[in-house]
């Protein structure tokens, strides 16, 4: 099952990420076969990951950013149950844990917004083993790059992309793939 996650990647590196109904919308019919779900409710999320599967795509649940979810694990198991999505995103390590013993995946997002921050990059991966990890703001390629030398874990990064020379950037530093809700960079 990992492993169609990773080809998938291969095949479209950009991800859609979407963030309301209308970014839904435009995402199905784009190159991106992963999607990263970051908006919804406990009573709407089992019909946007239908949506987003039902056009044969990789549905990534934002785990944090659903309305009536707690950060305990039972919100993990709540996915798994009740929805068919394919795996969550979450800055939460103890939730990462919980979504792989039900063999979803998992990405652990880290914001980077000082010099702490990124040296616990490396703690929290060892302790969690995520799948891939994602790095906020992407635009940053110079940490970028040295966040995939120092990373046992593959590099997504996202946030603040907005065309086609920020994601080739971002690719060139090392990076498995690049998360944006920028709809225009869906396609390249």
């Amino acid at each position: 099952m990992k492993k169609e996650f990773r080809e998938a990647l291969e095949d479209s590196p950009i991800i859609a990420a979407i963030k309301d109904d209308d970014g839904l919308q435009k995402c199905l019919n784009s190159e991106s076969r992963v999607v990263f779900i970051l908006y919804g409710d406990i009573c709407s999320i089992a019909g946007i990951v239908k949506t987003v599967k039902s056009f044969d795509k990789i549905a990534m649940v934002h785990i944090d950013l659903i309305n009536g979810l707690s950060s305990k694990e039972i919100a993990v198991d709540f996915l798994k149950q009740y929805t068919s999505a394919d795996g969550i995103i979450t800055t939460r390590p103890n939730l990462i844990r919980r979504a792989r013993e039900l063999n979803l995946y998992t990405i652990l997002r880290f914001f980077v917004i000082d010099s702490m921050a990124y040296e616990n990059i490396e703690r929290q991966t060892k302790t969690a083993r995520p799948d891939f990890i994602e790095v906020l703001p992407a635009l940053m390629p110079k940490i970028v790059s040295k966040i995939c030398a120092i990373s046992q874990t593959p590099v997504i990064a996202g946030g603040l992309v907005s065309d086609k020379e920020d994601v080739m950037a971002l690719l060139q530093a090392g990076v498995t793939s690049v998360s944006s809700t920028n709809e225009k960079t869906w396609g390249f």
